[in-house]
């Protein structure tokens, strides 16, 4: 029964990436076939790869522009103004940092993407390697036991037969189906090479995809680390923080865009590959594969003939002929020459055993394994692989802009840290209200301050301290306090002076007044020099 053949058709993306116009380094147009081992090729590709260089110099070239506007066109703060308004500069560090985000969860996506392909691609090369090694043995031990066992038993029976020419006769035939085993044998394709440079292949390709990932991943993760330390450092405004901050966001700016430069270049490269993978692996091989043969695996259809297939119905011919022959052999000449039997058993055996081998290197040598295994590595490197360097490319294209944006912002914050500093600057150190003037002001004698309320409070706990009644007064009480009395309904008193607040003196009520002028020399020593006038 036939069976459906899978077929390749390169993604669309692939078509776009090749249709990417390939420069030298004279800005001369190249064909686009994918030629790795050509000098104006490898130039085409580095050419891509300067687009990185091309966008790190755009954010330098931006960010040197908002710095001159920054030092020179900015405007003086309003000196009545407490804060300065920071709102644009807050929605742009959120804006920010959802760009970077967002390019962040792209990333993952796309180096996982990648990953799979790659990973896809080294183990169809290591099942294909394991199928021609297995040709490869095969063929060797066929030629083994035909070159070295049938050859000795051969050479000892035309001894012993050597009175008998019919059975002469009869060795003379099988030697001559050897022969034709060993030339069959010998007339297929020279695959040692082919199986180590795929074993090569592979081994280099996961090394590097190894590297590939741990390189995008750390870099992932310190655009994340970087998106929380900024804002961190936004809300502490500390300058040893937004220094640090500062770095590192232009060291991932710089990976972000050499990274973009990379996988454009890798990119474009691999879908020239994709494009017209078949010319490349024929090129490839004619040193040891014929063009027939490397058509029939890579195309594995039903109208191309297996280029095998003669030698090896010649190969089965021959070995049924010589068990036919040992068959024939051993009912004849062992009852007369019995020392000939156990030659003839051995040549059964490797007959045997050869027979067997033949049927395995049969299914191995059929186009359906290998050309799965090439569809499964196209697919891989095609499909998952170049979509995944498309969104490690998008990443390294928002990431970069967006730590650009941040740079900017920071140099913002670090202008409003240095006005907020100048505006404390100009604070009188000497004016009595100012936070700064009363810690400068600071006196050790002076610790433990107590408020008035702690001292009338002590009052009622200490019975030997009898304050003096008020003395009766008929002045009229101040005009703020009868506005008070009459909006409120009674005086609005201080209930204790407000010592350390930076406030304007408080007012005391009469009764308040008293009790603090009538404090004796053992209050005194008690609660220091605190209160008095």
């Amino acid at each position: 029964m036939a069976t459906a053949r899978l077929d390749y058709v390169a993604p669309w993306w692939t078509y776009w990436l090749h249709n990417f116009p390939h420069f030298n380094f004279f800005f001369q147009s190249i064909d686009n076939t994918f030629k790795p081992e050509a000098a104006s090729y490898q130039q085409s590709l580095i050419f891509l790869a300067s687009v990185g260089a091309v966008g790190l110099g755009l954010s330098m070239l931006v960010l040197a522009v908002f710095l001159v506007c920054l030092c020179c066109c900015r405007k003086d703060i309003d000196e009545e103004a407490k804060r300065p308004n920071t709102c644009c500069l807050t929605w742009s560090a959120a804006i920010t940092g959802l760009i970077i985000c967002s390019a962040v969860g792209v990333g993952f996506y796309g180096n996982s993407e990648t990953n799979d392909g790659v990973y896809q691609l080294t183990y169809s090369l290591s099942n294909a390697n394991h199928t021609l090694g297995g040709i490869n043995n095969l063929v060797a031990g066929t030629l083994g036991n035909v070159q070295t066992g049938l050859k000795q038993h051969l050479e000892r029976l035309d001894e012993i037969f050597a009175a008998k020419s019919e059975f002469l006769n009869s060795l003379r035939f099988m030697q001559m189906m050897v022969n034709n085993v060993i030339h069959e044998m010998m007339a297929l394709p020279d695959i040692n090479k082919a199986n180590v440079n795929l074993a090569a292949i592979a081994d280099q390709t996961a090394l590097v995809e190894y590297y590939r990932w741990l390189t995008y991943l750390l870099l992932l993760i310190l655009d994340l680390v970087i998106c929380l330390a900024m804002c961190l450092g936004m809300a502490k405004q500390t300058r040893w923080l937004l220094i640090t901050i500062m770095a590192f966001v232009a060291l991932s700016m710089i990976l972000s865009w050499a990274s973009l430069g990379a996988g454009t270049a890798t990119a474009v490269g691999t879908s020239d590959f994709c494009v017209s993978p078949d010319k490349y692996i024929v090129n490839q091989t004619k040193d040891f594969l014929t063009a027939d043969v490397a058509h029939y695996y890579l195309f594995c259809s039903p109208n191309l003939p297996n280029p095998f297939q003669q030698s090896l119905t010649i190969c089965q011919r021959s070995l049924t002929t010589m068990q036919i022959q040992i068959q024939g052999l051993l009912q004849i000449t062992v009852p007369i020459f019995p020392t000939a039997e156990r030659d003839l058993l051995g040549i059964q055996r490797l007959l045997n055993s050869t027979e067997f081998s033949l049927h395995q290197l049969t299914a191995l040598l059929d186009c359906r394994g290998l050309h799965k295994d090439y569809l499964d590595a196209l697919i891989g490197v095609c499909y998952d692989g170049v979509e995944g360097l498309l969104y490690l490319s998008l990443f390294s294209l928002l990431a970069g802009c967006a730590l650009s944006a941040m740079l900017c912002a920071i140099f913002r914050v670090w202008t409003l840290m240095g006005s907020r500093d100048k505006e404390y600057d100009d604070i009188d150190e000497e004016d009595p209200f100012n936070p700064q003037a009363r810690q400068m002001s600071y006196n050790p004698r002076r610790s433990n301050i107590h408020s008035f309320c702690s001292y009338t409070s002590s009052l009622g706990s200490q019975a030997s301290i009898q304050p003096p009644l008020p003395s009766a007064s008929n002045a009229s009480p101040p005009e703020y306090m009868n506005q008070s009395m009459l909006f409120g309904g009674s005086p609005r008193y201080e209930n204790a002076p407000l010592i350390g607040r930076g406030s304007p003196p408080p007012s005391y009520s009469p009764s308040m007044r008293t009790t603090y002028l009538s404090m004796t020399d053992a209050q005194i020593r008690h609660f220091g020099t605190d209160f008095q006038a």
